[in-house]
């Protein structure tokens, strides 16, 4: 069976959120479909996979809302499914930064498309920014870009303030607020990100349309910036140009990526611990690993699948401040 995964988002007001989550978990448990979707009173954000009609069912029955007519996707196809169940759930942001009264809707940067954004970083006076954490940064990025060196999203803010200070990153040069190119996986944390910039009084804030995954979906590999793989919150880890699968592997400890390196390492054991990790659990902890892991194989075995697919269920897969 073809498998699609389609990521989405989209800041609206949704005061109702709450009422939606039933519904909208029915409707994908119907065509079979599997993910993660988050609702808040902003909006709509997250990734599900099925077959190819089971995602447009999924995504015809959400733009049925007026509100959610002009709901955007990007899909991509991949050889299984990325997910073990369907989960709806309710969050006071659908990306968490932390910071009251921002609305992206209205205070988000300006957009460029993937197509111009070559050209945008060719201005010497740019200063770009990822706005990932720190572990999706390590497989990849843009050549010159910052990286905030964060673990979660809502570290940004007091990131930006220090930059803000003589000598950072994000300083005034000769009495001007810099010019500022921001982008992240898919394009959700960049309403964000930028808009928090805005309210600090920077005017030329862009960032990338559809993020790092729409620009490795169109712009050729030849002419472009980027270097490495891009992470992504689901099993495939980690994908690359034309959005084809990555070689990276997930520890199911800490949840890092790992390269053919990392799993070179004599500290890594498959399903237990990395080298990132292995210091940091214990004993204990590890034989409750090994034990996961030898059900996982003979689940494998008996062509079964280890998870469960109820919503309450614990997620292998890092909880994403995605996209």
């Amino acid at each position: 069976m073809t498998v699609l995964t389609a990521a989405l988002y989209k800041f609206v007001e949704l005061p109702d959120f709450a009422e939606l989550q039933a519904p909208l978990l029915a409707c994908c448990e119907s065509h079979a479909v599997k993910g993660t979707l988050l609702l808040a009173p902003e909006g709509i954000n997250g990734t599900i996979a099925g077959s190819p009609q089971g995602i447009y069912a999924v995504l015809a029955f959400l733009r049925c809302d007026p509100r959610l007519s002009t709901l955007d996707h990007k899909e991509a196809p991949t050889d299984k499914l990325p997910f073990y169940r369907m989960k709806v759930r309710l969050k006071r942001e659908i990306v968490t930064l932390g910071v009251p009264d921002l609305h992206p809707a209205l205070m988000a940067g300006r957009y460029v498309k993937p197509a111009h954004w070559n050209q945008l970083l060719q201005d010497p006076d740019i200063v770009l920014v990822d706005t990932r954490n720190d572990y999706e940064v390590s497989i990849g990025t843009f050549t010159g870009a910052v990286n905030p060196g964060t673990s979660s999203f809502s570290e940004l803010p007091d990131w930006v303030e220090r930059e803000m200070c003589e000598g950072g990153k994000l300083a005034m040069v000769d009495g001007r607020k810099p010019k500022v190119a921001m982008f992240c996986t898919g394009g959700i944390r960049c309403e964000k990100s930028t808009a928090l910039l805005r309210s600090h009084g920077f005017d030329e804030v862009y960032h990338l349309e559809g993020g790092i995954l729409k620009y490795l979906e169109t712009v050729p590999v030849e002419l472009s910036r980027w270097q490495g793989e891009c992470f992504v919150f689901d099993e495939r880890v980690a994908v690359g140009h034309g959005l084809s699968a990555g070689h990276y592997t997930l520890c199911r400890s800490c949840r890092d990526p790992l390269s053919d390196q990392d799993r070179a390492s004599p500290l890594f054991e498959l399903g237990v611990s990395c080298a990132h990790c292995h210091a940091a659990t214990s004993e204990q902890q590890k034989q409750g690993y090994r034990e996961r892991q030898r059900q996982v194989e003979l689940a494998d075995a008996r062509q079964q699948a280890h998870i469960g697919v109820s919503q309450g269920a614990h997620s292998d897969v890092r909880s994403s401040d995605t996209s």
